[in-house]
């Protein structure tokens, strides 16, 4: 995108300039002076519904304020007015991209008009992220021994040895290396932990895994801390049998977040961040691996902000319709690959993940046998119950349930489901927050089962950079195409969203 922003945006320039830009900027957003000021309190109002925000859009085309979300956007639909600006933080959006953009010009004039409010309010510049000037960025281009990451680069790759049938721990690590949140989090050294417990921190040693994988160093890794760190805290996981790499992305995440919890409350209090997050086990998985937590809603630890969800059950009575709604943390979703038991006259596999998550989703009549109490009609009736997404985490994983287990016999289900690179989850969301956010998600991540389950192996498919993918096969790590990976046996997959939005 560059400098320029988007080539939307250069055409709204070459059209209208940059001076509607300026005059919202400067009166709705930074406000540089009195007038500009009581011009916002007296007009700067959702043309729908008369609200304030907390966060209102201004089309650039028109004089139109809309709320965040479905006001702004059905102004769009209706009249394709493509740009518009943020007014809390004044960034540029462009519908066509449906995206936040930059562009220089832009940043000057907001920049201009920040210190001109400062002046006029006798106060001083808010904080502002450090930029370099031109003279540092010389000095940086000068500096011979400056590391340079370039789109071939192979900083953050590291091959993992195989300690005895651990590909399933080791294809784990490489997805939760390759996300890019706790990428973040983890190389800001943001993981604070006493002395007297660091020894046995899982946090402290998944920290230190970061720190190697982007040492620059090429040589394979071991996880052998890591498995026994693993071994003492998830004794079901324990033993050198192959174990199943979706109960152990459960068990794992189950034991960070734990580890996160005493962390921070071993801190001082103003150490941990805000926000609250609850304790998420798996949405529709068999697993045993995530204990009941003492005190879910407490919780803001890196691992609840990147993978909790919120699953929203709707049960309706059908004698009066009414409905109770539950809504149940998550940090994964189980989708089943067999034969469907819905008597609604969807019987076949899925073939497709779309498939597997409208099967999930779809309204399934419980029967009689299965009568709930109906707090309207106080008596036991016949229901209907329907799953959808009330919230979904930044991280948005799949585990396609190919392993079988039955009493009469143990199975894999080899069927070739179909994922895509680009996933918009907007149709699966309950039906109030469809217009609240933006539910595209992007593939970075997927887990692959080859073999039989007695004799099988996992390797894993990582988004290195954009655009390039690479396979990692324990200890061999080799280039791979998108083609390759949408052709595989996926197993587990990992979405990230596309757009961050912030409370």
């Amino acid at each position: 995108m560059g400098d320029v922003g988007c080539s939307h945006f250069a055409t709204y320039i070459k059209e209208f300039g940059y001076d509607s830009f300026t005059v919202v900027h400067a009166y709705f957003s930074a406000c540089i002076g009195k007038e500009a000021r009581r011009r916002k309190a007296l007009s700067c109002l959702c043309h729908k519904c008369g609200g304030s925000g907390p966060q209102l859009f201004s089309c650039l085309h028109c004089i139109y304020f809309g709320c965040k979300g479905a006001h702004i956007n059905e102004h769009y639909k209706l009249t394709k007015h493509f740009m518009a600006l943020e007014l809390c933080y004044g960034m540029l959006y462009c519908y066509q991209c449906r995206d936040f953009i930059y562009n220089s010009e832009c940043q000057a004039i907001a920049e201009r008009h920040l210190r001109r409010e400062a002046r006029s309010l006798n106060k001083s510049l808010s904080w502002r992220p450090w930029s370099p000037s031109k003279l540092e960025i010389e000095l940086l281009l000068k500096n011979p021994k400056r590391r340079h990451v370039t789109a071939y680069s192979s900083i953050g790759l590291r091959g993992l040895l195989n300690l005895g049938s651990t590909c399933f721990m080791n294809c784990i690590v490489q997805a939760l290396i390759h996300t890019p949140l706790l990428r973040d989090y983890f190389l800001a050294e943001l993981h604070e932990c006493t002395s007297k417990t660091a020894a046995k921190c899982l946090v402290c040693e998944v920290s230190r895994l970061f720190q190697e994988f982007y040492s620059g160093a090429r040589g394979p890794l071991s996880l052998h801390r890591l498995l026994h760190l693993i071994w003492n805290h998830a004794r079901h996981l324990a033993g050198y049998e192959q174990q199943d790499a979706h109960e152990f992305f459960i068990a794992t995440l189950d034991v960070l977040h734990r580890h996160c919890k005493i962390s921070m409350t071993e801190l001082p209090l103003s150490a941990t961040t805000t926000g609250t997050q609850p304790m998420a086990p798996n949405a529709g998985a068999t697993s045993n691996a995530t204990p009941a937590d003492p005190n879910p809603a407490q919780c803001n630890c890196i691992i609840d902000q990147i993978f909790t969800g919120g699953l929203q059950s709707d049960v309706v009575c059908q004698a009066c319709n009414g409905v109770s709604t539950t809504i149940d943390p998550f940090w994964d979703i189980s989708l089943d690959l067999g034969e469907s038991s819905n008597s609604q006259g969807y019987g076949g596999p899925p073939k497709s993940l779309i498939d597997c998550l409208e099967r999930f989703t779809r309204a399934e009549h419980l029967g009689s046998s299965a009568k709930i109490k109906c707090n309207t009609c106080k008596s036991y009736q016949e229901s209907t119950k329907q799953l959808s997404m009330r919230t979904l985490p930044i991280v948005a994983s799949f585990h396609l349930k190919r392993f079988e287990h039955s009493s009469l016999i143990d199975k894999k289900i080899s069927t070739f489901i179909s994922f895509p690179s680009e996933l918009d989850m907007t149709p699966f969301m309950s039906q109030k927050n469809r217009d609240t956010a933006d539910f595209r998600y992007s593939l970075y991540a997927v887990i692959n089962h080859v073999g039989t389950l007695d004799a099988g192996h996992y390797t894993a498919y990582v988004r290195h950079q954009k655009d390039i993918w690479v396979k990692c096969d324990d200890h061999i790590i080799t280039t791979a195409t998108l083609k390759q990976v949408l052709d595989s046996e996926g197993y587990l997959l990992f979405y990230h969203k596309k757009i961050l939005e912030y409370e």
